[in-house]
């Protein structure tokens, strides 16, 4: 069973709390001198009267929500937020077309980093750094991000940060959740903080160095530059912005027991981390002899480009610094591979997670041994840890849906005019929120001149990859509606 009213007072608080970080940037836009003012006005008059009157009609809610609501205002938030969030682009005129602006505040927040802007040098500052925003709330979760900030959420906490939150195996830091959420924020707060520093001092200035922080921390990937990193012609800022891009794909649970309880032990010991680390070392290895032996480059220069475009896609950050399609193609293989691992969960990364492919080796070497041993019982573990039949149930299935998805998504694409490799790529892309695809839309050009219904799809196939299906396909069962 659902209830409307509860439903109802929570979207319209997030509405408020995305009407404040609006705000924010109409101040920007103000101090800069900018002409877009009243883009902003318009959007906040919509994002605060929406918000009001659904906190009205919502007046008389329970704090106690079900399930069922969690999920219901999850999907609905993120495609509300989005909505609104497209508002300044097209109120403005800098992106006139509503399916365009919709497609970039998906892509923001939902982290992926795809854009279809072809000019970013000519866009106001305040509408750069909104794109940068909504990357760092999205890294989070909107939801999540609400919940660890305002404290008027009481018991709702638990079924909607369930609805939200991604990964088959979480990990609790407190009892209270409101709690944990705050400690996880801090560490955000502070992984960005640590970044802006870092990239000042390598050359940026204040404005792009908090942009590209927000973007990085968040694994999003937007940019204040047309060129990406590559803008920079900056080796230190490569550096730092390859560190700060591993660390965003790194659970941030393990980082805060690590960094503010000191206790690295448990990230170094954590098994997911562990396959992290070994996979991005491995593709670094492997990209590097690749392109010494195919591009005119030295060894230096051939190890920070492998290890910025492996984390960069590993994460599914995005930020682009070399375009990859000039390689040879047994490299785009390595770059495609990269798109479906993702990094870990707990992150804000998405692709299917280091922890699942893990567990899919380990059910497959179950698998293999039960040939030769029919009446083998042994359970499937991760590290000392038994992994429980209804986890390695929905892994299986996870990475059915997500292979499925990506098939649909080329059909999809292919059907609107793309050719093979563009539709694979942006299919799989889109799904995994990565930002750069593959052929033409690779890192050496935006989505801008995708046919609109390529682009609705894509905005889809970011929002169920960034909620991970269940939470929005549940929606489309006759159970779930079921009033017993």
């Amino acid at each position: 069973m659902f209830h409307p009213p509860i439903i109802f007072r929570i979207i319209g608080l997030l509405l408020l709390f995305e009407a404040t970080a609006l705000s924010g940037c109409m101040g920007l836009s103000l101090y800069y001198g900018e002409r877009i003012v009243m883009a902003y006005i318009e959007t906040l008059l919509c994002l605060i009267g929406s918000g009001l009157l659904l906190v009205m009609a919502g007046r008389k809610a329970k704090r106690e929500i079900s399930k069922k609501d969690g999920y219901i205002v999850v999907t609905l938030c993120w495609l509300i937020f989005s909505a609104f969030a497209g508002m300044p682009y097209y109120f403005s005129g800098y992106i006139p077309d509503v399916t365009d602006a919709f497609f970039e505040a998906v892509s923001g927040f939902t982290t992926t980093g795809a854009s279809i802007i072809d000019n970013l040098e000519e866009f106001p500052y305040s509408l750069l750094f909104w794109r940068s925003m909504t990357q760092w709330i999205g890294g989070l979760g909107i939801v999540f991000f609400t919940v660890a900030i305002l404290p008027f959420w009481g018991m709702g906490n638990v079924p909607l940060l369930a609805a939200e939150s991604v990964g088959p195996i979480r990990m609790k830091l407190h009892p209270q959740i409101a709690v944990t959420t705050r400690w996880i924020l801090a560490v955000y707060i502070i992984l960005t903080l640590a970044e802006t520093i870092c990239l000042m001092v390598a050359g940026m200035n204040l404005f792009e160095a908090v942009c590209h922080s927000m973007a990085t921390v968040s694994t999003g990937g937007f940019s204040t530059r047309q060129a990406s990193i590559a803008a920079f012609q900056s080796p230190a800022i490569e550096y730092i912005v390859t560190v700060f891009m591993f660390l965003g794909g790194t659970n941030l649970s393990l980082l805060y027991l690590s960094m503010i309880k000191g206790r690295p032990g448990k990230l170094l010991g954590d098994k997911e981390f562990r396959t992290y680390s070994f996979i991005v070392f491995m593709f670094v290895l492997l990209l590097t002899v690749g392109l010494l032996a195919s591009e005119p480059m030295g060894i230096e220069e051939a190890f920070r480009i492998s290890a910025f475009q492996t984390v960069t896609i590993i994460t599914t950050t995005g930020f682009c610094m070399y375009d990859y399609m000039l390689w040879m193609p047994l490299l785009w293989l390595m770059v495609s591979l990269l798109m479906y691992i993702g990094a870990c969960t707990g992150s804000t990364t998405g692709g299917i997670k280091c922890v699942r492919i893990r567990i899919l080796g380990r059910i497959i070497g179950y698998e293999f041994k039960k040939m030769m041993h029919p009446n083998l019982v042994s359970p499937i573990k991760l590290g000392d840890k038994v992994i429980q039949e209804r986890i390695v149930i929905s892994i299986v299935a996870f990475i059915l849906i997500y292979l499925l998805m990506i098939v649909l998504g080329m059909v999809v694409n292919m059907a609107c005019g793309l050719d093979f490799l563009e539709s694979y790529g942006l299919s799989l892309t889109s799904l995994g929120n990565v930002g750069p695809g593959l052929g033409y839309y690779g890192p050496a050009n935006t989505m801008s001149s995708l046919p609109d219904v390529a682009k609705w799809f894509s905005c889809f196939q970011m929002l169920v990859g960034r909620l991970e299906f269940f939470a929005v396909f549940v929606l489309f069962t006759p159970a779930f509606w079921n009033e017993r």
